[in-house]
């Protein structure tokens, strides 16, 4: 178990890589290692997550990326989005260290990177949530990343996700939809699904 990403220090022998990606326009570069999710390549679900997800609509406040890895859906917000503080949490720290490192190699300052597991951590409220949760990790942890988001998020915030329709996006729709009232599939493309819940006013 211990050697898997969603473990808290998982016990890996180094490969350490490092390579660039193109992100919602901007070409960032990585390091990534052994013992984190996706480490060859930007996976399929995040590029879809990001190219989707919009920023116009949201509230003033701060961004979370929730189970970050080594930080390419929070860094590239950062980038993109210097007047906004990002926040980035995961439970490896492994990916957090890689995290930090990205952050320094890619020049930016608005990005906080810090450990917690799901939000035991997290005390802010944010404008939106994004997550590419760990299916691996369980059912269990993928439904309190959902629903939990919502004790976390600012009055309009957004919860954005992207999960695959055979890794339960459908179910997680509904959870969502039981959560906050709205679930919306925003996008569709190769069997991953873009959901969309905004917290509105009771």
């Amino acid at each position: 178990m211990a050697n898997y990403y969603y473990s808290e220090q998982p016990d890996v022998e180094h490969n350490k890589q490092y390579w660039s990606f193109e992100l919602r326009g901007q070409t960032l570069q990585f390091a990534s290692d052994n013992g984190v999710f996706s480490k060859r390549t930007v996976d399929y679900g995040t590029r879809v997550l990001l190219a989707t997800f919009t920023a116009q609509v949201l509230p003033a406040g701060p961004l979370l990326d929730l189970g970050c890895g080594y930080g390419p859906i929070g860094l590239s917000l950062a980038k993109e989005m210097p007047q906004r503080q990002i926040d980035m949490v995961d439970v490896n720290e492994l990916a957090m260290s890689l995290a930090r490192e990205n952050a320094q190699r890619n020049q930016i300052e608005n990005a906080t990177i810090f450990q917690s597991n799901v939000y035991e951590h997290v005390t802010a409220q944010y404008a939106a949530i994004l997550t590419n949760p760990p299916v691996r990790a369980g059912k269990a942890v993928v439904t309190a990343m959902l629903t939990e988001a919502k004790a976390h998020l600012l009055p309009g915030g957004e919860l954005w996700v992207v999960l695959q329709k055979k890794q339960g996006a459908p179910s997680a729709q509904k959870n969502m939809q039981a959560t906050f009232g709205n679930a919306e599939l925003v996008h569709k493309d190769k069997g991953y699904y873009i959901l969309r819940s905004q917290l509105r006013e009771q």
